[in-house]
């Protein structure tokens, strides 16, 4: 305790550069953060995400959709616990820019637990969809941007035509649901049943089946039979996990990790860099003042230790705005990912990473420091 005067001291010395330090410090840490957060998050999330649940679809994007005959089929399948499935239409509310995905699902209370970190449903809403032909669930996001309320009657224009040829549909609001996704405000929820009775084309088809399989670890030889069951049919399949889904989303758009990794050691180093120099510059400067202390009887580790704990003290603080900071900004970010958030070991790590620096950063400084000869030093040599 008795040498904290002389650390804020040295810190306090010219406030300028301490601060050029300290600003540098907590922008590079926020970064980090934020990168780190989000290439920590993905991985957890993707983690996290259900390796059980297998999604079929056709097995050529924007192919024919599949035959609701093949429900009966997967269900019988070994290996399967249970089955689902969804479909859709596109509309449009009041004006053709206001957009509208309507989900089309079976109000089944799979819907209950089948992917709660992306659809969110409670049980008396799923039963209101369930006994209302023409009843739709909205999410909170959508209904603040339309001003809508559970008991309203919404018209939606559609390229889906009815029997009648109309392209005009009209739902009634009967619950809410919770949802996580990107965009989760642009798509409301309803009967998979009103829909197929009521189109004109694509009659006893779907989008996609979601199959949960029995055993997690049997998931991958589970999709593999039903793409094989259905590979001389009119509309073959492809199947794949949720969980493997989301890991080839990731790769679509590249490296991530290797970005990632390649931002935040630039950042760093240049910081490590910068860092170092200030410190360097600052030890000329005392040099006369670090002579006087070892006159008073400080030993060269005590010098050494003295100007380390400058530059960690300094470097720690402001790793922790950075750090604060990016916990922050983090949500709007995990936006862009369902589930996401900020894992704590990245702000762990952010702490070590900033020791490193100081260490680092102060190691030649200080030795020079500690290396002073009195005499040359107070001669001004």
């Amino acid at each position: 305790m008795k040498y904290l005067p002389l650390i804020w001291s040295g810190i306090s010395r010219n406030p300028g550069r301490t601060l050029l330090i300290f600003f540098q410090i907590a922008i590079a840490f926020a970064l980090f953060g934020v990168l780190q957060g989000m290439k920590t998050g993905v991985d957890e999330a993707i983690a996290q995400t259900r390796a059980d649940l297998l999604l079929v679809f056709p097995e050529f994007f924007g192919g024919a959709p599949l035959p609701i005959a093949y429900l009966d089929r997967l269900q019988s399948m070994a290996g399967v616990k249970t089955v689902t499935f969804a479909d859709g239409l596109l509309g449009t509310y009041q004006k053709p820019d206001q957009s509208v995905y309507v989900l089309a699902i079976a109000p089944g209370d799979i819907w209950l637990t089948l992917v709660p970190e992306i659809f969110k449903v409670l049980p008396r809403d799923l039963e209101a969809l369930r006994k209302t032909r023409t009843g739709v669930l909205m999410s909170e996001d959508i209904a603040k941007k339309y001003g809508w309320r559970i008991g309203d009657r919404i018209p939606l224009t559609s390229t889906t035509l009815q029997s009648n040829g109309a392209g005009n549909w009209i739902f009634e609001i009967v619950g809410t649901f919770t949802a996580h996704e990107p965009g989760s405000g642009g798509y409301i929820v309803m009967n998979y049943a009103y829909l197929d009775e009521a189109r004109v084309k694509n009659r006893g088809t779907v989008r996609n089946f979601y199959v949960v399989a029995s055993d997690p670890r049997q998931a991958s030889a589970v999709a593999e039979a039903i793409d094989r069951t259905f590979v001389n049919s009119s509309t073959e399949t492809k199947t794949a996990s949720l969980r493997e889904s989301a890991q080839q989303q990731m790769q679509a758009i590249g490296d991530l990790n290797f970005v990632i990794r390649l931002i935040v050691t630039a950042v760093l180093v240049a910081v490590l860099f910068s860092t170092s120099t200030m410190m360097m510059q600052t030890i000329r400067e005392r040099t006369p003042e670090l002579a006087v202390l070892k006159t008073l009887g400080f030993t060269d580790r005590a010098v050494f230790l003295l100007v380390v704990a400058e530059a960690t003290t300094v470097c720690i603080a402001a790793a922790l705005i950075g750090l604060a900071f990016a916990m922050v900004v983090f949500p709007y970010a995990a936006k862009f990912v369902p589930g996401l958030s900020m894992p704590i070991v990245v702000v762990e790590a952010g702490v070590v990473g900033a020791f490193l620096v100081a260490l680092i950063s102060a190691a030649l400084p200080a030795s020079r420091a500690a290396r002073l000869e009195v005499v040359d030093a107070l001669a001004g040599r």
